[in-house]
């Protein structure tokens, strides 16, 4: 583990970007982004015009350590390079930005109010090549769609147990169980949430540090015992459907948590745009998230 990315992990003013739409999900992101699905005929055509998107984020002058703390990428970001750099390298030593690596493989289908995590086939090897290529964290997601306590226990017992796995490997887990924002009993669900994450924090190794990425709580600074636990490096908070004014809006209420918004980043953004209109609105995003994560 680098010590100087946890540090600035755990004390850096800023946010997280989330820059790891996986192959489900980057055909919406390329529409949003003003791309067709008949600009390209295969995963890799498509994958190569992400990575463009994603090396016009990041070589933006706007996109810099200021405002930003890290970055997540997708394992095909990760294997690619921006100006002779691999991704993570670029990122750390041209922006001072700490890369972090999805790592899961999707979800599961619904089961007891939740979709767990699918095997994540390889995951050794996969942290292996990650050190290589000096990411620093991972990130995998599950989704709580109900407050159903076995589901939820189910949910973040895999988190854990996975998360164990990858802090024996070095990394620092970002451990994702995202709430769903229109669920009619998100706040009993964050509650039964909260109580399973304390458990497992209880039982970890002294020395193992991870962070929450967590759907923004019903109830303001509801995360904010979690935060001060010594286990954990940093709370994030995701975007999850909401627009950017309202997820920044609802993160600026709740001390001491940070955006690691998505789709809510990359809003307004278009292939068509000029490298200045682009940069301009880039900018004007970064800087409205950062003002909400710094509270």
């Amino acid at each position: 583990m680098n010590q100087e990315q946890l540090k600035r992990m755990q004390s850096g003013k800023g946010f997280i970007a989330a820059l790891d739409q996986s192959g489900g999900s980057t055909p919406k992101a390329l529409k949003a982004y003003g791309i067709s699905e008949d600009r390209y005929s295969n995963d890799e055509e498509m994958f190569v015009i992400i990575h463009e998107m994603r090396t016009r984020i990041i070589k933006s002058p706007a996109f810099h350590s200021k405002h930003i703390l890290g970055a997540i990428l997708f394992e095909n970001t990760m294997d690619r390079y921006i100006d002779g750099q691999y991704t993570a390298d670029f990122l750390w030593e041209k922006k001072g930005i700490v890369p972090f690596l999805k790592v899961d493989k999707g979800l599961a289908p619904l089961k007891d109010g939740v979709q767990v995590m699918k095997p994540i086939d390889g995951l050794d090897n996969l942290l292996k090549r990650a050190n290589e290529r000096n990411i620093f964290g991972t990130k995998m997601r599950s989704f709580i769609k109900e407050a159903n306590a076995e589901g939820i226990k189910t949910v973040v017992q895999q988190q854990f147990d996975i998360a164990k796995q990858i802090a024996a490997a070095g990394l620092v887990p970002i451990i994702e169980p995202e709430v769903d924002i229109h669920a009619q009993d998100k706040a009993e669900s964050e509650r039964i949430l909260k109580e399973e994450f304390f458990k497992h924090l209880a039982k970890l190794d002294e020395n193992v540090k991870v962070m929450f990425k967590v759907s923004l709580p019903t109830e303001d600074n509801f995360y904010s015992d979690l935060i001060k636990d010594p286990h954990v490096v940093r709370v994030v908070a995701l975007s999850g459907g909401y627009s950017q004014a309202e997820a920044n809006k609802i993160l600026a209420r709740n001390h001491g948590m940070i955006a690691s918004f998505s789709r809510a980043l990359t809003e307004g953004l278009s292939a068509n745009q000029t490298d200045e209109e682009f940069n301009a609105i880039l900018g004007k995003s970064i800087e409205a998230i950062a003002e909400a994560s710094n509270t």
